[in-house]
């Protein structure tokens, strides 16, 4: 891990696998989390699915590839795909600079709800990472 500081955000949910989900309306937005990218180095290619596409909670959404590794990234909440973000085709960097943000990765509409309550808040997460319990 480098030295930045790591933002965990209080307005969204965590998988234990490193996505995050902030519910907008209607839709929730998915990205890595700020901890995930750091691992990862620097973000060279991401993979997304297609729009209309469905996910299913803990099945891949996609791949992330940095100069360290190719990773799988999970859908951390089941939903069909309404957007994706294609900013991330021609600026896969993007995700380094703004993991929560700018460098989103979809935006679902959510089949399951209760699938949200499975998540981890931003406190649990962070205190799970420190202590060692995910990696």
């Amino acid at each position: 891990m480098s030295d930045k500081q790591i933002n965990y955000a209080a307005d969204r949910k965590y998988a234990e696998s490193h996505e995050w989900v902030k519910l907008e309306g209607d839709l929730a937005v998915i990205g890595i989390s700020d901890y995930a990218q750091d691992q990862l180095g620097d973000v060279v290619f991401v993979e997304l699915p297609s729009v209309g596409a469905m996910l299913t909670a803990g099945k891949n959404l996609g791949v992330v590839e940095s100069v360290k590794a190719a990773s799988d990234v999970f859908a951390p909440i089941s939903g069909k795909v309404e957007a994706i973000n294609d900013a991330l085709k021609d600026s896969p960097e993007t995700v380094n600079k703004d993991a929560l943000g700018a460098g989103w990765f979809v935006k679902i509409r959510p089949s399951n709800a209760a699938e949200m309550d499975k998540l981890l808040d931003a406190a649990t997460y962070q205190k799970k990472i420190e202590a060692g319990e995910i990696h």
